[in-house]
Protein backbone atom coordinates (compact mmCIF):
# COMPACT_ATOMS: atom_id res chain seq x y z
CA UNK A 1 0.00 0.00 0.00
CA UNK A 2 1.49 3.22 -0.97
CA UNK A 3 2.64 5.27 2.42
CA UNK A 4 0.60 8.21 1.56
CA UNK A 5 -2.70 6.71 0.94
CA UNK A 6 -2.74 5.57 4.69
CA UNK A 7 -4.01 8.63 6.31
CA UNK A 8 -6.66 9.23 3.70
CA UNK A 9 -7.81 5.59 4.16
CA UNK A 10 -7.67 6.53 7.95
CA UNK A 11 -9.48 9.41 7.95
CA UNK A 12 -12.00 7.39 5.68
CA UNK A 13 -12.44 5.22 8.55
CA UNK A 14 -12.88 7.71 10.87
CA UNK A 15 -15.81 9.02 9.13
CA UNK A 16 -17.63 5.88 8.88
CA UNK A 17 -17.21 5.17 12.32
CA UNK A 18 -18.22 8.83 13.75
CA UNK A 19 -21.44 9.47 11.04
CA UNK A 20 -22.31 5.45 11.79
CA UNK A 21 -21.75 3.58 8.13
CA UNK A 22 -25.43 2.65 6.35
CA UNK A 23 -25.43 -0.85 6.41
CA UNK A 24 -28.49 -3.68 7.60
CA UNK A 25 -28.86 -1.97 10.89
CA UNK A 26 -30.13 1.56 9.40
CA UNK A 27 -34.17 1.69 9.71
CA UNK A 28 -36.67 3.61 7.43
CA UNK A 29 -38.70 7.08 8.92
CA UNK A 30 -41.99 4.16 8.89
CA UNK A 31 -40.11 2.02 10.92
CA UNK A 32 -38.93 4.28 13.41
CA UNK A 33 -42.50 5.72 13.48
CA UNK A 34 -43.46 2.50 14.53
CA UNK A 35 -41.64 1.99 17.28
CA UNK A 36 -42.23 5.31 18.79
CA UNK A 37 -45.50 5.06 18.71
CA UNK A 38 -46.11 2.13 20.71
CA UNK A 39 -43.90 3.90 22.97
CA UNK A 40 -44.13 7.67 23.11
CA UNK A 41 -45.98 8.93 26.35
CA UNK A 42 -47.56 12.13 25.02
CA UNK A 43 -49.31 9.71 22.12
CA UNK A 44 -50.05 7.05 25.16
CA UNK A 45 -51.53 10.40 27.10
CA UNK A 46 -54.04 11.05 24.37
CA UNK A 47 -54.88 6.97 23.50
CA UNK A 48 -55.93 7.00 27.77
CA UNK A 49 -57.82 10.50 27.78
CA UNK A 50 -59.81 9.12 24.67
CA UNK A 51 -60.52 6.04 26.38
CA UNK A 52 -61.63 7.79 29.89
CA UNK A 53 -63.97 9.84 27.43
CA UNK A 54 -65.65 6.95 25.85
CA UNK A 55 -66.76 5.58 29.13
CA UNK A 56 -67.42 9.59 30.05
CA UNK A 57 -69.88 8.97 26.96
CA UNK A 58 -71.53 5.86 28.09
CA UNK A 59 -71.66 7.06 31.69
CA UNK A 60 -74.13 9.61 30.50
CA UNK A 61 -75.95 7.43 28.79
CA UNK A 62 -77.28 6.08 32.03
CA UNK A 63 -79.90 8.61 32.81
CA UNK A 64 -81.73 7.12 30.28
CA UNK A 65 -81.57 3.32 31.54
CA UNK A 66 -83.66 1.46 33.84
CA UNK A 67 -82.09 1.82 37.76
CA UNK A 68 -82.30 -0.92 40.28
CA UNK A 69 -80.91 -0.76 43.94
CA UNK A 70 -81.26 -3.50 46.67
CA UNK A 71 -81.99 -2.37 50.32
CA UNK A 72 -81.94 -4.35 53.42
CA UNK A 73 -81.98 -3.49 57.04
CA UNK A 74 -82.51 -5.30 60.19
CA UNK A 75 -84.19 -3.88 63.76
CA UNK A 76 -84.36 -4.64 67.06
CA UNK A 77 -87.62 -2.81 68.78
CA UNK A 78 -89.16 -1.87 72.29
CA UNK A 79 -92.58 -1.72 72.40
CA UNK A 80 -94.61 -0.51 75.62
CA UNK A 81 -98.26 -0.31 75.47
CA UNK A 82 -100.58 0.98 77.97
CA UNK A 83 -103.89 2.17 78.19
CA UNK A 84 -106.03 4.84 80.03
CA UNK A 85 -107.33 3.08 83.89
CA UNK A 86 -105.60 0.12 83.29
CA UNK A 87 -102.83 -0.09 85.80
CA UNK A 88 -100.97 -3.10 83.94
CA UNK A 89 -99.32 -2.60 80.06
CA UNK A 90 -98.03 -4.55 77.74
CA UNK A 91 -95.35 -4.88 75.53
CA UNK A 92 -91.69 -6.36 74.58
CA UNK A 93 -89.12 -6.88 72.31
CA UNK A 94 -89.08 -7.53 68.83
CA UNK A 95 -86.83 -7.92 65.76
CA UNK A 96 -87.88 -6.73 62.25
CA UNK A 97 -86.15 -7.92 58.97
CA UNK A 98 -86.54 -4.96 56.09
CA UNK A 99 -85.94 -5.69 52.18
CA UNK A 100 -87.05 -3.75 49.25
CA UNK A 101 -86.07 -3.46 45.77
CA UNK A 102 -86.89 -0.81 43.97
CA UNK A 103 -86.38 0.49 40.39
CA UNK A 104 -87.00 3.34 38.47
CA UNK A 105 -87.54 3.92 34.44
CA UNK A 106 -87.14 7.72 33.40
CA UNK A 107 -90.09 8.52 30.76
CA UNK A 108 -89.33 12.00 30.37
CA UNK A 109 -86.19 13.50 31.15
CA UNK A 110 -84.94 16.14 28.16
CA UNK A 111 -81.93 17.15 29.99
CA UNK A 112 -80.67 13.57 30.83
CA UNK A 113 -80.95 12.92 26.82
CA UNK A 114 -78.93 16.12 26.29
CA UNK A 115 -76.12 15.30 28.47
CA UNK A 116 -76.14 11.79 26.74
CA UNK A 117 -75.16 13.75 23.29
CA UNK A 118 -73.14 15.75 25.29
CA UNK A 119 -71.11 12.72 26.14
CA UNK A 120 -71.29 11.55 22.50
CA UNK A 121 -69.59 14.99 21.67
CA UNK A 122 -66.83 14.72 23.76
CA UNK A 123 -65.84 11.24 22.65
CA UNK A 124 -65.55 12.41 19.56
CA UNK A 125 -63.53 15.51 20.69
CA UNK A 126 -60.79 13.42 22.58
CA UNK A 127 -60.35 10.80 19.13
CA UNK A 128 -59.69 14.04 17.32
CA UNK A 129 -57.12 14.85 19.68
CA UNK A 130 -56.07 11.44 19.88
CA UNK A 131 -55.63 12.00 15.87
CA UNK A 132 -53.67 15.15 16.41
CA UNK A 133 -51.06 13.53 18.72
CA UNK A 134 -49.96 11.08 16.17
CA UNK A 135 -49.63 14.07 13.66
CA UNK A 136 -47.62 16.06 16.18
CA UNK A 137 -45.71 12.84 16.81
CA UNK A 138 -45.00 12.14 13.04
CA UNK A 139 -43.07 15.50 12.68
CA UNK A 140 -41.07 15.25 15.96
CA UNK A 141 -39.85 11.79 14.79
CA UNK A 142 -39.15 13.26 11.53
CA UNK A 143 -37.55 16.17 12.86
CA UNK A 144 -35.31 14.01 15.59
CA UNK A 145 -34.44 11.64 12.29
CA UNK A 146 -33.20 14.52 10.30
CA UNK A 147 -31.11 16.03 13.02
CA UNK A 148 -29.15 13.17 12.96
CA UNK A 149 -28.67 13.08 9.60
CA UNK A 150 -28.14 16.41 9.55
CA UNK A 151 -25.37 16.10 11.99
CA UNK A 152 -24.05 12.71 10.56
CA UNK A 153 -23.37 15.23 7.03
CA UNK A 154 -22.49 18.24 9.08
CA UNK A 155 -19.37 15.75 11.18
CA UNK A 156 -18.86 14.60 7.87
CA UNK A 157 -18.21 17.58 6.39
CA UNK A 158 -15.71 19.15 8.98
CA UNK A 159 -13.74 15.80 8.71
CA UNK A 160 -13.26 16.80 5.07
CA UNK A 161 -12.61 19.95 5.86
CA UNK A 162 -9.75 19.01 8.54
CA UNK A 163 -8.23 16.77 6.16
CA UNK A 164 -7.94 19.20 3.31
CA UNK A 165 -6.75 21.76 5.30
CA UNK A 166 -4.02 19.54 6.80
CA UNK A 167 -2.91 18.95 3.27
CA UNK A 168 -3.13 22.33 3.05
CA UNK A 169 -1.09 22.93 5.49
CA UNK A 170 1.91 20.61 4.28
CA UNK A 171 1.88 21.92 1.57
CA UNK A 172 2.45 25.57 3.12
CA UNK A 173 4.87 23.96 5.63
CA UNK A 174 7.30 22.60 2.45
CA UNK A 175 7.07 25.36 0.29
CA UNK A 176 8.39 27.56 3.70
CA UNK A 177 11.20 24.52 3.87
CA UNK A 178 12.13 25.17 0.37
CA UNK A 179 12.00 29.05 0.45
CA UNK A 180 8.66 29.35 -1.72
CA UNK A 181 6.16 31.05 0.66
CA UNK A 182 7.00 32.71 3.93
CA UNK A 183 5.78 31.47 7.80
CA UNK A 184 2.48 33.14 7.69
CA UNK A 185 1.78 30.72 5.29
CA UNK A 186 1.76 27.72 7.90
CA UNK A 187 0.86 29.78 10.73
CA UNK A 188 -2.82 30.48 8.45
CA UNK A 189 -3.19 26.61 7.77
CA UNK A 190 -2.02 25.87 11.17
CA UNK A 191 -5.33 28.26 12.54
CA UNK A 192 -7.57 26.64 10.11
CA UNK A 193 -6.35 23.37 11.10
CA UNK A 194 -7.00 24.08 14.74
CA UNK A 195 -10.67 25.80 13.82
CA UNK A 196 -11.31 22.50 11.82
CA UNK A 197 -10.66 20.53 14.83
CA UNK A 198 -12.71 22.97 17.52
CA UNK A 199 -15.27 22.40 14.80
CA UNK A 200 -14.84 18.74 14.79
CA UNK A 201 -15.52 18.68 18.68
CA UNK A 202 -18.53 19.81 18.42
CA UNK A 203 -20.41 18.28 15.79
CA UNK A 204 -19.06 15.06 17.24
CA UNK A 205 -20.49 15.98 20.43
CA UNK A 206 -23.86 17.62 18.27
CA UNK A 207 -24.26 14.54 16.99
CA UNK A 208 -23.99 12.48 20.29
CA UNK A 209 -26.98 14.70 21.69
CA UNK A 210 -29.19 13.97 18.70
CA UNK A 211 -28.63 10.39 18.24
CA UNK A 212 -29.98 10.45 22.27
CA UNK A 213 -32.73 12.30 21.66
CA UNK A 214 -33.95 10.10 18.89
CA UNK A 215 -33.43 7.06 21.14
CA UNK A 216 -35.11 8.70 23.40
CA UNK A 217 -38.45 9.23 21.43
CA UNK A 218 -38.26 5.62 19.80
CA UNK A 219 -37.35 4.32 22.73
CA UNK A 220 -34.74 2.27 22.16
CA UNK A 221 -30.83 2.25 21.40
CA UNK A 222 -28.59 2.57 18.40
CA UNK A 223 -31.44 4.32 16.44
CA UNK A 224 -29.91 4.63 12.84
CA UNK A 225 -32.33 6.36 9.90
CA UNK A 226 -31.34 5.90 6.64
CA UNK A 227 -29.93 9.37 4.79
CA UNK A 228 -30.39 10.36 1.73
CA UNK A 229 -29.31 9.02 -1.65
CA UNK A 230 -27.74 11.76 -3.62
CA UNK A 231 -28.12 13.32 -5.62
CA UNK A 232 -31.95 14.15 -4.90
CA UNK A 233 -34.76 15.78 -6.05
CA UNK A 234 -37.02 16.79 -3.32
CA UNK A 235 -41.02 16.31 -3.98
CA UNK A 236 -42.99 19.96 -4.45
CA UNK A 237 -46.50 20.23 -2.65
CA UNK A 238 -49.25 19.08 -4.27
CA UNK A 239 -51.25 20.86 -4.66
CA UNK A 240 -49.05 23.80 -5.73
CA UNK A 241 -51.86 26.57 -4.20
CA UNK A 242 -51.99 28.42 -0.76
CA UNK A 243 -55.55 28.53 -0.91
CA UNK A 244 -56.40 25.16 -2.08
CA UNK A 245 -54.18 24.25 1.55
CA UNK A 246 -55.93 26.51 3.17
CA UNK A 247 -59.56 24.84 2.29
CA UNK A 248 -58.43 21.58 2.94
CA UNK A 249 -56.94 22.78 6.51
CA UNK A 250 -60.29 24.58 7.40
CA UNK A 251 -62.15 21.14 6.61
CA UNK A 252 -59.92 19.32 8.03
CA UNK A 253 -57.44 20.94 10.86
CA UNK A 254 -57.56 19.04 14.29
CA UNK A 255 -57.85 22.07 15.86
CA UNK A 256 -60.68 23.56 14.10
CA UNK A 257 -62.78 20.20 14.44
CA UNK A 258 -62.17 20.60 17.67
CA UNK A 259 -63.33 23.82 18.50
CA UNK A 260 -66.38 23.17 16.31
CA UNK A 261 -67.42 20.31 18.92
CA UNK A 262 -66.28 22.96 21.64
CA UNK A 263 -69.01 25.33 20.26
CA UNK A 264 -71.65 22.28 19.87
CA UNK A 265 -70.96 21.07 22.96
CA UNK A 266 -71.27 24.55 24.63
CA UNK A 267 -75.08 25.08 22.99
CA UNK A 268 -76.21 21.48 24.04
CA UNK A 269 -74.81 23.15 27.43
CA UNK A 270 -77.31 25.85 26.45
CA UNK A 271 -80.01 23.77 25.94
CA UNK A 272 -79.91 21.82 29.00
CA UNK A 273 -79.80 24.20 30.91
CA UNK A 274 -83.04 25.57 29.13
CA UNK A 275 -84.17 21.70 29.96
CA UNK A 276 -84.09 22.34 33.47
CA UNK A 277 -87.60 24.39 33.54
CA UNK A 278 -89.14 20.97 32.15
CA UNK A 279 -90.99 18.44 33.85
CA UNK A 280 -89.67 15.03 34.25
CA UNK A 281 -91.50 11.63 34.34
CA UNK A 282 -90.55 8.72 36.29
CA UNK A 283 -92.06 5.16 36.70
CA UNK A 284 -91.07 3.24 39.76
CA UNK A 285 -91.64 0.15 40.88
CA UNK A 286 -90.66 -1.60 43.95
CA UNK A 287 -91.70 -4.40 45.92
CA UNK A 288 -90.85 -4.86 49.95
CA UNK A 289 -90.58 -7.29 52.68
CA UNK A 290 -90.91 -7.31 56.79
CA UNK A 291 -90.17 -10.16 58.64
CA UNK A 292 -90.84 -10.72 62.30
CA UNK A 293 -88.93 -13.72 63.64
CA UNK A 294 -90.25 -12.87 67.10
CA UNK A 295 -93.82 -12.01 66.38
CA UNK A 296 -95.01 -7.87 66.49
CA UNK A 297 -96.29 -7.51 69.96
CA UNK A 298 -98.32 -4.14 68.86
CA UNK A 299 -100.64 -6.01 66.43
CA UNK A 300 -103.68 -7.01 68.11
CA UNK A 301 -105.15 -10.34 67.80
CA UNK A 302 -101.44 -11.40 66.62
CA UNK A 303 -100.20 -14.67 69.62
CA UNK A 304 -96.86 -13.52 70.84
CA UNK A 305 -94.08 -14.79 69.95
CA UNK A 306 -95.29 -16.06 66.32
CA UNK A 307 -93.33 -15.78 63.23
CA UNK A 308 -94.81 -13.74 60.09
CA UNK A 309 -93.69 -11.36 57.54
CA UNK A 310 -95.79 -9.43 54.83
CA UNK A 311 -95.21 -8.02 51.29
CA UNK A 312 -96.33 -5.00 49.72
CA UNK A 313 -95.84 -4.31 46.24
CA UNK A 314 -96.10 -0.99 44.14
CA UNK A 315 -95.89 0.77 40.63
CA UNK A 316 -96.40 4.25 39.74
CA UNK A 317 -95.38 7.37 37.75
CA UNK A 318 -94.20 10.28 39.18
CA UNK A 319 -94.21 13.83 37.96
CA UNK A 320 -92.30 16.47 38.84
CA UNK A 321 -92.07 19.86 37.57
CA UNK A 322 -89.66 22.48 39.28
CA UNK A 323 -91.48 26.45 39.71
CA UNK A 324 -89.31 28.49 41.00
CA UNK A 325 -85.41 27.75 42.16
CA UNK A 326 -84.76 31.57 43.53
CA UNK A 327 -83.80 32.47 39.66
CA UNK A 328 -80.60 30.25 39.46
CA UNK A 329 -82.39 28.27 36.50
CA UNK A 330 -82.26 31.72 34.37
CA UNK A 331 -79.27 32.61 35.51
CA UNK A 332 -77.53 29.29 34.59
CA UNK A 333 -78.31 29.74 31.47
CA UNK A 334 -77.39 33.36 31.11
CA UNK A 335 -74.59 31.50 32.09
CA UNK A 336 -74.36 28.88 29.44
CA UNK A 337 -75.04 31.75 26.59
CA UNK A 338 -72.23 33.34 27.10
CA UNK A 339 -69.91 30.59 27.57
CA UNK A 340 -71.71 29.14 24.25
CA UNK A 341 -70.53 33.23 22.95
CA UNK A 342 -66.94 32.60 23.97
CA UNK A 343 -67.05 29.16 22.02
CA UNK A 344 -67.80 31.17 18.90
CA UNK A 345 -65.27 33.54 19.43
CA UNK A 346 -62.60 30.59 19.95
CA UNK A 347 -63.88 29.42 16.59
CA UNK A 348 -62.91 32.30 14.62
CA UNK A 349 -59.48 32.82 16.40
CA UNK A 350 -58.46 29.35 15.56
CA UNK A 351 -59.77 29.86 12.17
CA UNK A 352 -57.85 32.81 11.25
CA UNK A 353 -54.59 31.32 13.04
CA UNK A 354 -55.09 27.92 11.46
CA UNK A 355 -55.21 29.39 7.80
CA UNK A 356 -52.03 31.71 8.51
CA UNK A 357 -50.15 28.89 9.83
CA UNK A 358 -51.19 27.25 6.84
CA UNK A 359 -50.47 29.77 4.03
CA UNK A 360 -47.04 30.11 6.07
CA UNK A 361 -45.85 26.62 5.91
CA UNK A 362 -46.86 26.34 2.06
CA UNK A 363 -44.53 29.81 1.49
CA UNK A 364 -42.10 28.04 3.84
CA UNK A 365 -42.29 25.23 1.63
CA UNK A 366 -41.40 26.83 -1.57
CA UNK A 367 -38.77 29.19 -0.40
CA UNK A 368 -37.03 25.84 0.85
CA UNK A 369 -37.00 24.28 -2.41
CA UNK A 370 -35.65 27.43 -3.96
CA UNK A 371 -32.92 27.43 -1.37
CA UNK A 372 -31.75 24.17 -1.95
CA UNK A 373 -31.58 24.67 -5.79
CA UNK A 374 -29.51 28.04 -4.76
CA UNK A 375 -27.15 25.85 -2.55
CA UNK A 376 -26.64 23.16 -5.36
CA UNK A 377 -25.70 26.13 -7.54
CA UNK A 378 -23.58 27.09 -4.91
CA UNK A 379 -21.94 24.15 -3.70
CA UNK A 380 -21.26 23.55 -7.46
CA UNK A 381 -19.51 27.42 -7.39
CA UNK A 382 -17.70 27.03 -4.48
CA UNK A 383 -16.40 23.47 -5.54
CA UNK A 384 -15.06 24.83 -9.00
CA UNK A 385 -13.59 28.20 -7.16
CA UNK A 386 -11.76 25.74 -4.78
CA UNK A 387 -10.40 24.34 -7.46
CA UNK A 388 -9.34 27.47 -9.43
CA UNK A 389 -7.66 28.32 -6.05
CA UNK A 390 -5.75 25.44 -5.58
CA UNK A 391 -4.54 25.60 -9.17
CA UNK A 392 -3.58 29.36 -8.84
CA UNK A 393 -1.84 28.58 -5.84
CA UNK A 394 0.64 25.83 -7.90
CA UNK A 395 0.89 28.50 -9.77
CA UNK A 396 1.69 31.13 -8.19
CA UNK A 397 -1.26 33.55 -8.71
CA UNK A 398 -3.06 33.38 -6.01
CA UNK A 399 -1.96 33.01 -1.72
CA UNK A 400 -2.47 30.12 0.83
CA UNK A 401 -5.55 32.29 2.48
CA UNK A 402 -7.33 32.35 -0.79
CA UNK A 403 -7.51 28.37 -0.79
CA UNK A 404 -8.27 27.93 2.77
CA UNK A 405 -11.12 30.62 2.38
CA UNK A 406 -12.18 28.67 -0.40
CA UNK A 407 -12.35 25.29 1.63
CA UNK A 408 -14.28 27.18 4.71
CA UNK A 409 -16.67 28.46 2.13
CA UNK A 410 -17.48 25.16 0.33
CA UNK A 411 -17.90 23.71 3.73
CA UNK A 412 -20.16 25.66 4.67
CA UNK A 413 -22.04 25.66 1.78
CA UNK A 414 -22.35 21.92 2.07
CA UNK A 415 -23.07 21.69 5.46
CA UNK A 416 -26.37 24.57 4.58
CA UNK A 417 -27.01 22.73 1.80
CA UNK A 418 -27.54 19.20 4.19
CA UNK A 419 -29.73 21.51 6.47
CA UNK A 420 -31.79 22.91 3.91
CA UNK A 421 -32.92 19.66 2.50
CA UNK A 422 -34.08 18.25 5.56
CA UNK A 423 -35.76 21.58 6.40
CA UNK A 424 -37.41 21.11 3.29
CA UNK A 425 -38.31 17.75 3.76
CA UNK A 426 -39.94 18.61 7.41
CA UNK A 427 -41.27 21.56 5.78
CA UNK A 428 -43.81 19.39 3.93
CA UNK A 429 -44.87 17.41 6.66
CA UNK A 430 -45.59 20.59 8.52
CA UNK A 431 -47.76 21.66 5.86
CA UNK A 432 -49.63 18.54 5.33
CA UNK A 433 -50.16 18.84 9.25
CA UNK A 434 -51.40 22.26 9.00
CA UNK A 435 -54.09 20.93 6.70
CA UNK A 436 -54.96 18.01 9.13
CA UNK A 437 -54.28 14.95 6.56
CA UNK A 438 -50.60 14.23 7.26
CA UNK A 439 -50.53 10.19 7.90
CA UNK A 440 -47.87 8.05 8.55
CA UNK A 441 -48.33 6.85 4.80
CA UNK A 442 -46.67 10.17 4.09
CA UNK A 443 -43.16 9.01 5.39
CA UNK A 444 -43.42 6.22 2.63
CA UNK A 445 -42.25 8.72 -0.44
CA UNK A 446 -39.64 10.67 1.89
CA UNK A 447 -38.50 6.39 2.27
CA UNK A 448 -38.05 6.21 -1.04
CA UNK A 449 -35.53 9.31 -1.26
CA UNK A 450 -33.22 7.51 1.36
CA UNK A 451 -30.59 4.28 0.47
Amino acid sequence: MNILMRPTLLRMAAVMLCCGAVGVQAQTLRQLYDAAHGYDAALQRAQARARASLAQADQSQAGLLPQLALQTGAQRNRLDMRMTGVSSGSGGHYNVWDSALIGSQPLYRPANRIAWDQGKKQAELAQTQLGAAEQDLIVRLSQACFDVLAAEDALRFVLALKEAVAKQLEAAQRNFDLGNATITDSHEAQARFDLARAQEITAQNDLHVKRLALDQLVGQNGSQPRPLALPVTLPAPQPDNAEAWVNLAIDQHPALAQARMALDIARLETDKAKAAHLPTVDMQVSVSQSRYPDGNPALIGMTPGSRYRTTSASVGVVLNWPLFAGFALENRVRETLALQDQARADLDDIERTVSQATRAAFFGVQSGLSQVQALEAAEQSSLTALQANQLGYQVGVRINIDVLNAQSQLYQTQRDLSQARYDALLGLLRLKQSAGVLTPNDLLPIDQLMK
